[in-house]
């Protein structure tokens, strides 16, 4: 058998905060934001959420159990060690069929691996260059 990481629950406020500082990304039913913790602690941290936009509470619970199970099915192959994540509910995560639910969270986690977080892209960041501001000089 494989060594897969440690799965943690997310469950402070801080934690969901920290995570919506990294990389986000939505897929169909479902957003999913990561935040590389650099740590040195390889587990993965997951948290779920839903906003009243959603609907009622119990439409809100029935999401959060279904991203819950997506999640258990998906982060152990595609997650990162050492990251954590936050998956939030959209409109149609009640009523999405499974399979493309599953969908939605494998391709977010995938794309999510690849992408770089906040700091890693190799490049200098000068600040945000806009028509409506010159570019700074050295």
């Amino acid at each position: 058998m494989e060594n897969r990481p440690r799965i943690q629950r997310l469950t402070r406020r801080p934690q969901f905060l920290a995570a919506a500082k990294g990389v986000s990304l939505a897929r169909g039913a479902v957003v999913v934001q990561r935040l590389e913790r650099n740590d040195g602690d390889p587990a993965i941290g997951l948290g779920f959420t839903a906003t009243r936009k959603v609907g009622g509470a119990v439409d809100r619970n029935r999401c959060k159990r279904r991203l819950r199970e997506a999640a258990r099915a998906m982060v152990p192959l595609h997650g990162l060690p050492g990251s954590d994540y936050v998956l939030i509910a959209r409109q149609g995560t009640a009523d999405r069929p499974w399979d493309r639910l599953l969908d939605d969270v494998k391709s977010a986690l995938t794309r999510l691996a690849t992408t770089p977080g906040p700091g890693r892209s190799g490049k200098a960041d000068d600040g945000p260059t806009t028509p409506d501001t010159p570019p700074q000089d050295p």
